[in-house]
């Protein structure tokens, strides 16, 4: 049986798999709740696998070890980042999203603000931070296909792109939830086994493994970088703001802590998803200095530019083909599960924010809420393939970075002001989103990413000198919410007064305790006196 043949069964088996969990998703796929937040009824360590499986993306498995093989230490920047992170949605976003959202972040913002600007303007953001991310994922896909099934990239990135819509047309949240559950399993196992082969090698010491690869590729491979010039240092600042910040305004990730009962069990999920994901990234290093040992770096360049196939390069020249097409199966529906979770959280988005709250004015029935979910999903599935086309050279982790800075200018402003500023109003709530997301793209578009030697367009020079411009577009997001509330005057008051906005007080007490109705709870909570005995 030849290498092709092996990985055809892998990837045939994964393929069923994940078809077979849509399949019985479907039965239960009845109603608008079911279809965007799996009715709420997911418990909280299921929910923490599925947070794994949705955040541990082909930017983690493929992006960040080919970034740490070709650059070095400079590319567990990344690593750090990622995993920082969840300390931020531990302690500010999880608990206040659960209590005031209901199936978008749109639902969390309009819980305060009851315009259908503020709807429209966050469905806009979700849309452009879930393309931004599909992209990668569709990119790393696609040469991962490429390498272990000969198939061009163009073709793999098709195939891919109709798997992923039947599992949100057919299947919804509860398919996807699965999904990333059996992903997130899979992908611990599968970077666990390649860490153990790495090691084995040096007697189980990581310590032998560094030194082997300084001897390799020479001392700046285990150390940061010293910076060339003060572009360089600011990027690198601006790089960890993106990650840090913007894991609070990934909408995918955002949507989990709606799929639990309570905001509880939503704590309780991120805990569970941060002791995965922080084990995953303690492993990448290996893999990464694995790979630049065991391989080599010319021959992970030749094979792909971006070092998006170090791992599964990796897994085959210590394990043989059977180890490399399981790999590369795992890196397969890790892809193939974020994606899914990013179509649907930007499928929500458009049908339940725009089309059902802004178009219907809340009035669309169940059916026509679940069949313009499907057909958004379809339409943003085929967007984001004829997009990745075009990236096909970018690397993953620089991909999934940009969407994080989106992410942390957009949405992370917006959501911190709504629960913690009191004079916060509507006008401050699209000015804030609008500027970070615009601001953060255009600065994407003026960068050495897109313009220069290193860029998408070669023959013309960068304006923006840095290569993430969180470092701009976040305080950009920030000083947008502020200048619109301010330049709204009485704003907050009047949209009071006209019933446009809810009381600041009700809010920040529902988006701690998850109390809606403060009233009602004391009295339901006040024993009533014993009536007097009859004599």
């Amino acid at each position: 049986m030849n290498d092709r043949v092996i990985a055809i069964i892998f990837f045939c088996l994964i393929i069923a798999l994940t078809l077979g969990i849509t399949a019985w998703a479907a039965r239960k796929n009845k109603s608008t709740s079911d279809h965007y937040v799996a009715g709420g009824k997911i418990s909280g360590w299921q929910n923490g696998l599925a947070i794994s499986g949705d955040y541990l993306s082909a930017a983690s498995f493929l992006g960040i070890a080919g970034t740490i093989s070709l650059s070095g230490f400079s590319g567990f920047y990344l690593s750090i980042g990622f995993l920082v992170a969840y300390l931020v949605v531990l302690l500010l976003v999880a608990e206040p999203l659960r209590n005031l959202g209901k199936y978008t972040l749109a639902d969390m913002l309009a819980s305060r603000f009851n315009k259908s600007s503020v709807r429209s303007t966050a469905a806009l953001s979700t849309i452009a931070i879930s393309m931004f991310y599909m992209i990668a994922q569709l990119v790393g896909a696609g040469a991962l296909v490429q390498l272990l099934l000969g198939i061009n990239y163009a073709i793999s990135v098709i195939i891919i792109g109709i798997l992923m819509t039947v599992y949100i047309v057919l299947g919804g949240m509860i398919a996807t939830t699965w999904i990333q559950i059996v992903k997130a399993v899979l992908l611990v196992v599968g970077t666990l086994a390649l860490s153990i082969l790495v090691l084995a090698q040096f007697s189980f010491n990581p310590l032998a493994l560094f030194s082997a690869v300084e001897q390799e590729v020479g001392f700046e491979a285990l150390h940061p970088p010293a910076p060339s010039d003060l572009t360089t240092s600011l990027s690198v600042i601006s790089l960890n703001i993106a990650l840090v910040l913007g894991t609070a305004g990934l909408p995918h990730i955002l949507i989990r802590f709606l799929t639990v009962p309570d905001a509880k069990t939503a704590r309780s999920s991120i805990v569970t998803a941060t002791w995965i994901i922080g084990l995953f990234y303690l492993l990448t290093p290996i893999l990464g200095y694995g790979a630049t040992i065991f391989v080599g770096r010319d021959a992970i360049t030749a094979q792909n530019p971006a070092g998006n196939t170090a791992a599964p390069q990796l897994a085959d020249a210590l394990g043989g083909p059977i180890f490399l097409a399981f790999v590369s199966a795992v890196a397969f529906a890790t892809i193939v599960a974020v994606v899914a979770g990013l179509v649907l959280a930007a499928s929500s988005a458009f049908a339940h924010d725009f089309y059902t709250n802004v178009i219907k004015g809340g009035d669309a029935s169940e059916r026509e809420q679940l069949r313009m979910a499907r057909i958004t999903a379809v339409a943003i599935s085929v967007a984001a393939i004829v997009l990745a086309l075009f990236a096909q050279g970018l690397n993953v982790a620089f991909l999934v970075a940009l969407a994080f800075a989106v992410a942390a200018s957009a949405n992370v402003p917006v959501i911190l002001l709504t629960i913690f500023w009191k004079k916060f109003n509507t006008t401050g709530a699209v000015t804030g989103m609008l500027t970070g997301l615009l601001s953060a793209v255009l600065l994407v578009a003026i960068s050495p990413n897109v313009l220069g030697e290193t860029g998408i367009v070669t023959g013309a020079s960068a304006i923006f000198p840095l290569t993430n411009p969180a470092l701009v577009s976040v305080p950009l997001g920030f000083l947008g919410c502020y200048l619109g509330t301010v330049l709204g005057g009485r704003g907050a008051e009047r949209e009071r007064e006209a019933g446009l906005q809810t009381d600041y007080d009700e809010i920040y007490v529902r988006s701690m305790t998850g109390i809606s109705n403060i009233e009602k709870e004391l009295h339901q909570a006040t024993p009533t006196q014993e009536q007097p005995r009859a004599t």
